[in-house]
């Protein structure tokens, strides 16, 4: 298993090095933001340590960046920050697990194991299906560059349709995702929001890419000769 450490603090970074290569990993160590990203990005990791606070560009922008050159190595980010907020933006980003410093070195190789054996599944920090844009993180989403006015459930029916883009979704499926128990599974709610979303994102770019399967449910078509991302 190969590891890419991004550690600034040179006796951090030995002991981390240490102490995986005692655990049977090859690791690697980088010391700058810039400098983390190329490598990320040019060599296939099993897993990457990354340091918040970094010369250059720091971790969350190093996460931000790997993820958008499409790399899905897991991320384990370590900083001496403990603040909430600071750990939301570093899962935004894209890491996969926080350790916050001080840290045992136990629980650092256990929480990596695991992150290992989950894999590299690809967990885009935002959703494309064609023109379509959607930032979870950041609620905002877009149709090239003009930006969508969306409320809230207008915002989580089109990210449930930008997770499964080609999809064909029930009623039923919509509902359970979006909307709470206490809704009546016979509400035309489902069909109202499909319809104020079609006057947002397809009506004013003259196209049809949320679709109505007769007898299934909605369907986010994607227009030919593109994919999601």
């Amino acid at each position: 298993m190969r590891v890419l450490v991004v550690e600034d603090e040179l006796r951090m970074a030995a002991l981390l090095k240490r102490g995986l290569e005692e655990e049977g990993y090859a690791v690697d160590v980088v010391r700058q933001g810039p400098d983390a990203v190329w490598q990320a990005t040019e060599i296939p990791y099993d897993a990457i340590v990354l340091d918040l606070m970094l010369p250059g560009i720091d971790g969350f922008e190093v996460c931000r960046q790997v993820r958008a050159a499409g790399r899905w190595s897991p991320v384990l980010m370590l900083t001496a920050r403990g603040d909430i907020s600071d750990r939301i933006r570093g899962l935004d980003a894209g890491a996969d697990d926080y350790v916050p410093k001080p840290f045992s070195f136990a629980e650092l190789s256990a929480r990596l194991r695991a992150l290992i054996r989950r894999g590299m599944a690809e967990r885009p920090t935002e959703l494309r299906a064609g023109d379509l844009r959607l930032d979870p993180a950041a609620r905002r989403a877009s149709h090239g560059d003009t930006e969508l006015d969306l409320s809230p459930k207008e915002f989580a029916v089109l990210e449930l349709f930008m997770r499964h883009p080609g999809e064909v979704l029930t009623r039923t499926r919509i509902l359970e995702h979006v909307w709470d128990f206490a809704y009546d599974g016979m509400s035309n709610v489902v069909d109202q929001y499909v319809a104020y979303l079609r006057r947002k994102i397809d009506r004013p770019f003259g196209v049809e890419q949320l679709e109505t399967v007769r007898g299934a449910g909605y369907r986010l078509r994607l227009p030919v000769g593109t994919g999601r991302c």
